[in-house]
Protein backbone atom coordinates (compact mmCIF):
# COMPACT_ATOMS: atom_id res chain seq x y z
CA UNK A 1 0.00 0.00 0.00
CA UNK A 2 1.42 3.39 -0.97
CA UNK A 3 1.45 6.31 1.43
CA UNK A 4 -1.05 9.06 0.63
CA UNK A 5 0.24 12.36 -0.72
CA UNK A 6 0.69 14.86 2.07
CA UNK A 7 -2.14 17.38 1.80
CA UNK A 8 -0.78 20.59 3.25
CA UNK A 9 -2.45 23.92 2.70
CA UNK A 10 -0.21 26.19 4.74
CA UNK A 11 -3.24 27.88 6.28
CA UNK A 12 -3.74 25.45 9.14
CA UNK A 13 -0.03 24.86 9.68
CA UNK A 14 0.87 28.44 10.61
CA UNK A 15 2.34 29.22 7.17
CA UNK A 16 1.40 32.56 5.64
CA UNK A 17 1.42 32.54 1.82
CA UNK A 18 1.70 35.75 -0.20
CA UNK A 19 1.67 35.74 -4.01
CA UNK A 20 2.42 38.68 -6.27
CA UNK A 21 3.25 39.43 -9.88
CA UNK A 22 4.49 42.71 -11.29
CA UNK A 23 2.71 43.95 -14.40
CA UNK A 24 4.82 46.04 -16.71
CA UNK A 25 4.38 47.57 -20.11
CA UNK A 26 1.44 46.06 -21.95
CA UNK A 27 0.88 43.10 -19.59
CA UNK A 28 -2.81 42.26 -19.48
CA UNK A 29 -4.04 42.15 -15.86
CA UNK A 30 -6.60 39.46 -16.77
CA UNK A 31 -4.03 37.21 -18.45
CA UNK A 32 -1.62 37.52 -15.54
CA UNK A 33 -4.48 36.87 -13.11
CA UNK A 34 -5.41 33.72 -15.08
CA UNK A 35 -1.81 32.50 -14.81
CA UNK A 36 -1.87 32.97 -11.05
CA UNK A 37 -5.24 31.30 -10.40
CA UNK A 38 -4.07 28.22 -12.32
CA UNK A 39 -1.64 27.70 -9.44
CA UNK A 40 -3.38 29.57 -6.58
CA UNK A 41 -7.16 29.32 -7.21
CA UNK A 42 -8.08 31.44 -4.16
CA UNK A 43 -6.02 34.45 -5.38
CA UNK A 44 -8.12 37.64 -5.61
CA UNK A 45 -7.24 40.48 -7.97
CA UNK A 46 -7.72 43.93 -6.47
CA UNK A 47 -10.26 46.29 -7.99
CA UNK A 48 -7.75 49.13 -8.37
CA UNK A 49 -5.89 47.52 -11.32
CA UNK A 50 -5.96 49.59 -14.51
CA UNK A 51 -5.53 48.39 -18.08
CA UNK A 52 -2.52 49.63 -20.03
CA UNK A 53 -3.21 52.01 -22.89
CA UNK A 54 -1.11 52.71 -25.95
CA UNK A 55 1.58 55.14 -24.89
CA UNK A 56 0.55 54.91 -21.24
CA UNK A 57 2.09 51.73 -19.83
CA UNK A 58 2.01 51.47 -16.07
CA UNK A 59 3.85 49.27 -13.63
CA UNK A 60 1.41 47.65 -11.23
CA UNK A 61 1.43 44.72 -8.86
CA UNK A 62 -1.17 42.00 -8.44
CA UNK A 63 -0.86 40.78 -4.86
CA UNK A 64 -2.85 38.68 -2.40
CA UNK A 65 -2.01 37.01 0.91
CA UNK A 66 -3.43 34.45 3.27
CA UNK A 67 -3.63 31.97 0.39
CA UNK A 68 -3.65 28.19 0.41
CA UNK A 69 -0.56 26.55 -1.07
CA UNK A 70 -2.28 23.18 -1.47
CA UNK A 71 -2.83 23.47 -5.25
CA UNK A 72 0.80 24.48 -5.76
CA UNK A 73 2.01 21.48 -3.73
CA UNK A 74 -0.30 19.11 -5.61
CA UNK A 75 1.18 20.32 -8.92
CA UNK A 76 4.71 19.72 -7.58
CA UNK A 77 3.74 16.12 -6.77
CA UNK A 78 1.99 15.65 -10.14
CA UNK A 79 4.98 17.04 -12.08
CA UNK A 80 7.38 15.04 -9.89
CA UNK A 81 9.66 18.04 -9.26
CA UNK A 82 9.80 17.80 -5.49
CA UNK A 83 13.61 17.87 -5.16
CA UNK A 84 13.79 20.92 -7.42
CA UNK A 85 11.05 22.49 -5.30
CA UNK A 86 12.96 21.75 -2.08
CA UNK A 87 16.03 23.50 -3.47
CA UNK A 88 14.17 26.44 -5.02
CA UNK A 89 11.82 27.06 -2.09
CA UNK A 90 14.68 27.01 0.42
CA UNK A 91 17.28 28.97 -1.59
CA UNK A 92 16.40 32.24 0.22
CA UNK A 93 15.28 30.64 3.47
CA UNK A 94 15.91 32.52 6.68
CA UNK A 95 14.67 31.41 10.09
CA UNK A 96 10.97 32.01 9.38
CA UNK A 97 10.54 33.21 5.79
CA UNK A 98 11.48 32.47 2.21
CA UNK A 99 10.81 33.86 -1.24
CA UNK A 100 11.01 32.16 -4.63
CA UNK A 101 9.77 32.74 -8.16
CA UNK A 102 7.95 30.69 -10.76
CA UNK A 103 7.43 31.49 -14.43
CA UNK A 104 4.11 32.95 -15.56
CA UNK A 105 4.63 31.37 -18.98
CA UNK A 106 4.47 27.88 -17.41
CA UNK A 107 1.65 28.84 -15.05
CA UNK A 108 -0.66 29.71 -17.95
CA UNK A 109 -0.67 25.96 -18.70
CA UNK A 110 -1.07 24.97 -15.05
CA UNK A 111 2.60 23.96 -14.77
CA UNK A 112 5.28 25.03 -12.35
CA UNK A 113 8.72 26.08 -13.52
CA UNK A 114 11.05 27.71 -11.01
CA UNK A 115 13.04 30.75 -12.06
CA UNK A 116 16.82 30.74 -11.87
CA UNK A 117 17.70 33.59 -9.49
CA UNK A 118 18.62 36.81 -11.28
CA UNK A 119 17.01 35.78 -14.58
CA UNK A 120 14.29 37.95 -16.15
CA UNK A 121 12.32 35.48 -18.28
CA UNK A 122 10.01 36.37 -21.13
CA UNK A 123 6.46 36.42 -19.81
CA UNK A 124 7.23 37.56 -16.27
CA UNK A 125 7.30 36.00 -12.85
CA UNK A 126 5.03 35.02 -9.99
CA UNK A 127 6.71 35.71 -6.64
CA UNK A 128 5.77 33.50 -3.71
CA UNK A 129 6.59 34.36 -0.10
CA UNK A 130 6.17 31.94 2.77
CA UNK A 131 6.35 32.94 6.41
CA UNK A 132 5.99 30.85 9.54
CA UNK A 133 7.72 29.05 12.37
CA UNK A 134 9.69 25.88 11.56
CA UNK A 135 9.54 26.76 7.87
CA UNK A 136 12.58 24.58 7.03
CA UNK A 137 10.85 21.50 8.45
CA UNK A 138 7.57 22.41 6.74
CA UNK A 139 9.25 22.74 3.30
CA UNK A 140 11.00 19.39 3.77
CA UNK A 141 7.67 17.76 4.70
CA UNK A 142 5.74 19.48 1.88
CA UNK A 143 8.25 18.29 -0.75
CA UNK A 144 8.77 14.79 0.66
CA UNK A 145 8.46 11.80 -1.66
CA UNK A 146 9.11 8.07 -1.32
CA UNK A 147 12.49 8.31 -3.08
CA UNK A 148 13.83 10.09 -0.01
CA UNK A 149 13.63 6.77 1.84
CA UNK A 150 16.56 5.66 -0.35
CA UNK A 151 18.31 9.00 -0.91
CA UNK A 152 17.50 11.35 1.95
CA UNK A 153 17.35 15.07 1.15
CA UNK A 154 17.22 18.14 3.36
CA UNK A 155 17.52 21.89 2.96
CA UNK A 156 21.08 22.93 1.95
CA UNK A 157 22.38 19.38 1.73
CA UNK A 158 25.22 18.32 -0.60
CA UNK A 159 22.66 17.32 -3.24
CA UNK A 160 21.23 20.82 -3.66
CA UNK A 161 21.33 22.65 -6.99
CA UNK A 162 24.17 25.06 -7.57
CA UNK A 163 23.64 28.82 -7.92
CA UNK A 164 22.88 28.46 -11.66
CA UNK A 165 20.17 25.85 -11.10
CA UNK A 166 22.35 22.97 -12.30
CA UNK A 167 22.20 19.57 -10.63
CA UNK A 168 25.10 18.65 -8.39
CA UNK A 169 26.34 15.18 -7.65
CA UNK A 170 28.12 13.71 -4.71
CA UNK A 171 31.06 11.33 -4.55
Amino acid sequence: MTAPILKLSGKDEGISVTVESILSGADSPEKVYNCIINIFPDFKMGSDITHPELGGAENQTLKDNGLSIQGFLMLLHKQQILDTALDSMSRNLSSNNTEFEILRQAAISGKISFNIPGEKPLGGLIIIRLEGNNLKDWIEAATWHKGRDSIPRSVNDELSMDHLGEATTWI
